[in-house]
């Protein structure tokens, strides 16, 4: 509800949706967009039952005599990882994207419709395969995307549509000066910068504040709770290496859980330090998607397949990956340059294909298996059922950080990457 009222105070022409607006669900989604008051657009969300859109799928915005018509658009890979709620994936079917704006830029055509824009929430090199996709004839000009948090200099051009994404959060802004020929219904000329958002360049709003005064109060009584001391702080600079905060949560929830092997997914811990001194909201900052933990019997010879497939040569060349902090007992090196791990090794052994290892994942690696690790969770079940071990992996880490003062966690060559440039 904060964020819905803070961007009611911004008031936005269009917003359309991202994967973290499904993390509670659809009913609270449908809900927040009840909410705002401002137009959301989705032209791709449908219930299955009657093939009904969830949201406007666009809308025509009119400004000085010129019509811009915008359309909002997710893709299934998008939604896949969202779906921490077993819900969406019975409830909402997700159609091709492409074949969406096809339909909605046909069904305009004959509107004078001066400039189209697709904003998307897919990932930088998706919207490109996206562009790729669309007929020249529906007439799209622009793409504004997000979701993979990408820092451009100037705009990507496929099949003569531009594609911009202004970075992560509000470090910047992403500002488009575009002059279009109205008769020719196409861009003329355009400018971009990245504007960061800092005192020089962003006054303070008073009406904002007097809004964040209200909710602050709140959340300070609930989240400005010491939890704990470290020794000092804690980093977590970079998602694809080894760090000392995701080698200490997963180390945490392996003890705490009696599991042989941890796996964290290295992009659910959303701050690059924590620490010396933790409170609540810290922890929270650090950990926010908190979800339940799943024990699966994984064997010696599909550990090393999902790993593979984890560090595989796409990765280093810039392809998105969930890419999964480890607990300690567990210790990979491998060499970038060859493709080949040249030791994977539990307890200072090295791992066998016939042995069974109790492995913790939480629900997000559960519920998208085959997509993270190439490998079907049906043949990982053949070795047991996977079952839920604690329903609250933050609870876990709130407990033991609790009752643990001084802590302190240094990397130590439990996933080590050689041949790196």
């Amino acid at each position: 509800m904060s964020t819905i009222e803070i961007m009611n105070a911004i008031a936005p022409d269009v917003a359309t949706l991202g994967n973290h607006e499904i993390d509670y669900g659809i009913a609270h989604l449908l809900f927040l967009e009840k909410c705002a008051k401002f137009p959301v657009i989705n032209a791709n969300l449908y219930i299955k039952s009657n093939f009904v859109r969830l949201f406007r799928p666009h809308i025509v915005k009119e400004i000085d005599g010129m019509k811009i018509l915008f359309i909002g658009i997710l893709t299934e890979s998008v939604m896949k990882s969202a779906k921490n709620d077993a819900a969406v994936g019975s409830f909402v079917d997700i159609y091709e994207a492409a074949a969406e704006v096809g339909r909605i830029c046909n069904a305009y055509n004959a509107t004078d419709i001066d400039l189209t824009v697709l904003l998307t929430h897919i990932g930088f090199e998706e919207d490109k395969q996206l562009a790729a996709s669309l007929d020249p004839a529906w007439g799209v000009d622009i793409i504004i995307g997000g979701h993979s948090h990408t820092f451009i200099q100037e705009p990507a051009v496929v099949n003569d549509i531009l594609i911009v994404q202004a970075g992560i959060g509000t470090d910047i802004i992403g500002r488009f000066d575009i002059v279009v020929d109205t008769q020719e219904n196409r861009i003329e000329s355009w400018k971009w910068q990245s504007v960061p958002i800092n005192s020089a360049t962003c006054p303070r709003d008073e009406s904002i504040e007097k809004i964040l005064a209200v909710y602050k109060e709140k959340t300070d009584a609930k989240y400005n709770r010491i939890i704990t001391r470290m020794n000092r702080k804690l980093t977590h600079p970079v998602r694809t290496r080894e760090t000392e905060l995701g080698g200490l949560f997963a180390d945490i929830l392996a003890e705490c859980l009696a599991t042989d092997i941890m796996l964290v997914v290295s992009g659910s811990i959303r701050t690059e330090s924590m620490g010396p001194l933790v409170l609540y909201k810290d922890l929270v900052e650090a950990f926010p998607y908190d979800s339940c933990v799943y024990l699966l019997k994984i064997s010696g010879e599909q550990l090393k397949r999902m790993f593979m497939y984890m560090l595989r040569d796409e990765v280093w060349q810039g392809a998105h990956s969930s890419f999964s902090q480890l607990s300690g007992r567990l210790k990979i090196v491998y060499d970038i340059p060859t493709s080949t791990m040249t030791q994977f090794s539990f307890d200072g052994e090295p791992v066998s294909d016939e042995g069974i290892f109790t492995v913790g994942v939480p629900q997000y690696q559960y519920n998208n298996f085959k997509r993270i690790f190439n490998v079907d969770i049906e043949e990982i079940e053949k070795n047991g059922k996977g079952r839920v071990i604690a329903t609250s992996a933050r609870d876990v880490l709130e407990e033991y950080l609790a009752k643990h003062q001084h802590i302190d966690h240094h990397t130590d060559g439990r996933l080590t990457l050689t041949g790196l440039e």
